[in-house]
């Protein structure tokens, strides 16, 4: 049986501003360093011995599993990033507080650009503040930054990076973790749930609380918790 633990990293700058964030490179806030590592010890008491992890190439998400890893005594383990696992980007409504977007464009508009699965924002112009398209870690790691993206743009990258790189190993018995962001883990839960279009987008995950699964052969969970029960999320059905 393998094990998988989703971690959505802790609190970041912007989501205590209630800012778009997306692909900007935003670090962790107090309380985001103090949610990681809880999350490390949660990880560490649930007694599973992981062989290797996963995150993205965001910062607020590789130091949320710096800090989990620090704290459970295994820096050591092997750590892959991925651009595939970043947040789902935002597009137009990059860098904007989110009530001060609702106000301007109504909430009924700004519902739809977050809450749909098909449906992005408006693209992000080019040469704005927030273009990544220069960015060198995108050009080392051969990504072409999107201008937007929905929900299912995001799972749409997401899962030929699970089934190449991830799933094989949990087929194989090891037990991974994945520290990553709220769309991308979504799309993961999607997958793994198998969440109808419908239903993923009222998935909620918690910033800093391990969401540990139990898989069969077939990666279909027969178990899943999230370790910090005080903070837990109504999960999909098993």
């Amino acid at each position: 049986m393998a094990r998988l633990a989703l971690i959505r990293h802790g609190q970041s700058q912007w989501n205590l501003e209630n800012r778009f964030t997306g692909w900007v490179d935003v670090d962790l806030t107090d309380r985001g360093r103090a949610e990681a590592k809880k999350a490390g010890d949660l990880l560490k008491a649930s007694g599973v011995e992981f062989s290797a992890c996963f995150t993205s190439v965001q910062k607020r998400a590789i130091r949320t599993l710096w800090i989990a890893l620090d704290d459970m005594d295994r820096m050591w383990l092997p750590v892959t990033r991925a651009w595939q696992l970043n947040e789902r980007h935002y597009g137009g409504l990059t860098g904007l507080n989110k009530a001060e977007t609702a106000e301007k464009h109504g909430e009924e508009q700004v519902k739809i650009w977050r809450r749909s699965y098909d449906i992005p924002p408006p693209p992000l112009e080019k040469g704005s503040e927030f273009d990544l398209s220069n960015d060198p870690r995108y050009k080392l790691y051969g990504c072409k930054v999107p201008a937007t993206e929905s929900l299912k743009l995001t799972l749409d990258r997401v899962q030929p990076y699970f089934e190449k790189e991830i799933a094989p190993r949990l087929k194989a018995g090891e037990s991974l973790m994945i520290a990553a962001h709220g769309n991308s883990l979504r799309a993961l839960v999607k997958i793994l749930f198998n969440v109808s279009d419908d239903e993923i987008v009222h998935v909620e995950i918690p910033t800093g609380n391990p969401l540990l699964l139990d898989l069969d052969g077939g990666l279909k969970p027969t178990s899943a918790k999230y370790l910090d029960e005080e903070r837990a999320t109504k999960l999909p059905t098993l």
